[in-house]
């Protein structure tokens, strides 16, 4: 118990690095988009976390349902309580390792045109653990990158996996490549990198597309979009497409 408490403080402690300096305001529009056009693979919920004052808000109902926690009434701390302990120390070194990713490889403004995808194992209303698929949105940030507010998003995954990979992956959007599989235990090193079109292919495979019908939609021959498959599938180091579809599920990609 100790021991859990220690690790929450220090994620709180990580996060303190990269605290705004003054509250923001986020969008109501482009919030109320993003929630609506939420495509989750199970149960799920989601809320706003302020950086500032690590206060949440907008916080779906659903959560009561999943972890017994009345939205309302719900701080960020149960959230993290939720977490199972042994998961704890994973979430704190990705998180540090996210911040560094972003200053080092991506330019730290950037953080607003990816969505921040992993897994951790919480607590269930019946007292069981599942395993969710973490999924973070940066709505807003200051004028020196600091962390404003994030729409979080909770998915149970049991049905597709109960095994954790303790793998990070950053999903571009508005045409950024996008970072998978990035392991902790390399620092990042063996990242697999996919451009927006092989994510566009891989989205379109995964409604059950045919080469061809892929192809008119993304105005390119049926031969090339045979061999992005073949490319994406040595990439993602899966051995058909059903295994690849999965594995995009679980990183939060579709």
């Amino acid at each position: 118990m100790k021991e859990n408490l220690k690790n929450l403080e220090n994620l709180h402690e990580v996060w303190s690095v990269a605290k705004p300096k003054k509250f923001s305001a986020y969008n109501k529009i482009k919030f109320d988009e993003l929630t609506n056009s939420i495509m989750n693979s199970g149960p799920f919920y989601y809320y706003i976390i302020d950086f500032f004052d690590m206060s949440i808000s907008n916080v779906s109902d659903s959560i009561y349902d999943i972890h017994d926690i009345e939205g309302r009434k719900a701080t960020f701390d149960d959230v993290l309580k939720a977490m199972h302990p042994e998961d704890v120390d994973f979430v704190v070194k990705a998180e540090a390792f996210l911040t560094k990713f972003f200053s080092n490889n991506i330019h730290r403004e950037k953080l607003l045109t990816y969505k921040i995808s992993y897994c951790f194992r919480s607590k269930l209303r019946n007292g069981n653990y599942g395993l969710f698929n973490h999924q973070a949105l940066m709505l807003t940030m200051d004028e020196d990158g600091g962390y404003g507010k994030s729409l979080n998003i909770h998915t149970h995954i049991d049905h597709l996996s109960n095994h954790n990979t303790y793998k990070i992956s950053l999903i571009g959007l508005n045409g950024e490549p996008s970072f998978m599989n990035i392991s902790l235990e390399d620092n990042g090193k063996n990242t697999i990198e996919f451009s927006k079109r092989e994510i566009d292919i891989i989205r379109l495979i995964s409604n059950g597309k045919s080469n061809e019908q892929i192809g008119q939609e993304l105005v390119i021959s049926p031969l090339t979009v045979k061999k992005h498959r073949s490319n994406i599938l040595e990439k993602a180091e899966c051995s058909n497409t059903a295994q690849l579809i999965k594995n995009c599920i679980q990183q939060g990609i579709l």
